[in-house]
């Protein structure tokens, strides 16, 4: 690939990503850490335009210096976030921040990075700024599946483009996550993000939530009240469930994202619908307009930019990233923790999901309740989700029978409660059960060491130090 700016790869890492892209690439690039860039940057190297990326800095006073330095010496230059923390991006000044026209998250890939040089370069040879878009701005949006990924690629493609968009999907794919992303990444991220069940409200007070009503506009209202639409007002509006909405209210919508105007029911003051319109279904709407269920102008109005959210079922390469991050929110709101083992989760990625990831969070808020600082195989997932034999039904039983703590505490070991009549090496006695007892959990845990350190209740680093010292060797 041919690119004609010098390339500056800032990282204070030693293991980065970015020149082994630059090499594949043949890409002509200089690789610094931060103190050797600011050392070295002169007007030599600054007489040519540049494309900065910005990696992991550990001395972050240095950044601020540096950017100035170089903004002093050659206004050609576009900086790339490229791992620099989210702190450190915020502290900067506000002229360095608008210099950065895009973002590489941890873990982008390599399309990306070719697709933001092409940009560049595009942008180069016409003389225009170019436009940041940032492929995967969004953190909430989990997963490694190629479904995800392109999820991910058609929010950061449409989110900045103030457009309709409809979501399509099964029920608890979720659709409001992408809602969501897609607000976070648009123009209107500062604005009020204000969703509405439009299957859940009954159809005569639909409309006055969507729109508004004035005192006295109908039995009951006794006060006037804003509509969903005046509460999002320069942010966006998601409508759930559009496939359940009355014919009589589509009507009504139709004619508001038309003509961008609406009044209060039992108003006559024109307001302006300043929102952008995102909508979600589960059901096929173009089956529903061959049936005359749904308004097929009002569909074409919404179906600007589709995005279809696959079902769990079709992307389980998710579910371990899944279960990972549904563990830790149960854990930060007290309700415990668990460790999954491989076979459960095997297990889990041969089920149907016909509730898709609202299946998954609710099965793992059981679990977390019923297994506390457990780890759960496939004996401990509820019937219908063991799609595998549990290859060790047994394993806690035993492990319970051979651990020496376990059996003197239960009186079971006369060994481990009689002191012998020549005495003992208390040292060695010790350093041996503490061995053993490492040795065991790693058994259990398959050699992984943060599992290890989970099950004997110490930090990970401590398990690292005392396997060096007794010369184990596992994961």
């Amino acid at each position: 690939m041919s690119y004609s700016r010098q390339i500056i790869l800032l990282d204070d890492t030693p293991a980065s990503y970015l020149p082994v892209c630059c090499q594949l690439l043949e890409l002509q690039y200089r690789h610094f850490d931060y103190p050797g860039w600011l050392q070295a940057f002169d007007a030599e190297v600054a007489a040519e335009p540049l494309v900065v990326f910005l990696g992991h800095c550990a001395a972050p006073v240095a950044i601020d210096r540096l950017l100035n330095r170089m903004q002093e010496l050659q206004e050609d230059i576009s900086l790339v976030a490229a791992g620099i923390a989210a702190q450190e991006l915020k502290a900067l000044p506000e002229q360095i921040q608008n210099r950065i026209i895009a973002r590489l998250n941890p873990g982008f890939s390599y399309s990306h990075f070719i697709d933001l040089l092409h940009r560049l370069q595009v942008a180069s040879e016409s003389g225009e700024p170019a436009v940041a878009e940032p492929e995967e701005a969004t953190h909430n949006l989990l997963g490694v599946s190629e479904g995800i990924r392109f999820t991910r690629q058609m929010i950061a493609k449409v989110g900045r483009r103030d457009v309709s968009v409809l979501i399509t999907g099964e029920s608890g794919t979720g659709k409001e996550v992408v809602a969501r992303s897609l607000h976070e990444n648009s123009v209107r991220a500062k604005g009020p993000f204000v969703p509405i069940n439009c299957g859940a409200i009954p159809a005569d007070l639909l409309e006055s939530e969507l729109f508004g009503h004035e005192k006295g506009a109908f039995t009951g209202a006794v006060a006037s009240r804003a509509g969903r639409f005046e509460m999002a007002a320069g942010g966006t509006l998601f409508l759930d469930e559009i496939g359940d909405m009355p014919l009589s209210m589509q009507v009504k919508l139709l004619r508001v994202l038309q003509e961008r105007r609406y009044e209060r029911v039992g108003g006559t003051r024109t307001l302006e619908a300043d929102v952008r319109v995102i909508a979600a279904t589960h059901k096929d709407l173009e089956a529903m307009i061959a049936q005359g269920e749904f308004r097929e102008d009002l569909f074409f109005r919404l179906n600007v930019f589709p995005i279809d959210m696959p079902p769990l079922r079709e992307r389980v390469e998710d579910i371990p990233v899944l279960l990972n991050e549904m563990v830790l929110r149960a854990e930060a709101q007290g309700l415990g923790k668990v460790i999954f083992h491989p076979t459960a989760i095997a297990s889990l990625q041969r089920h149907a999901w016909k509730g898709n990831v609202r299946e998954l969070a609710n099965l793992v808020e059981r679990l977390v309740i019923m297994h506390p600082s457990g780890i759960v195989g496939v004996s401990e997932l509820p019937s219908k989700f063991r799609h595998l034999d549990e290859p060790d039904p047994e394993r806690y039983l035993k492990a319970k029978q051979s651990t020496p703590v376990a059996e003197a505490v239960n009186g079971h070991s006369e060994a481990a409660r009689l002191l012998p009549a020549e005495g003992i090496n208390l040292k060695q006695h010790l350093e041996a059960l503490e061995r053993e007892l490492i040795d065991q959990a790693l058994d259990q845990c398959e050699g992984v060491v943060a599992r290890a350190a989970e099950c004997l209740q110490v930090r990970r680093t401590t398990l690292v130090e005392k396997m060096r010292k007794y010369g184990i060797q596992r994961k």
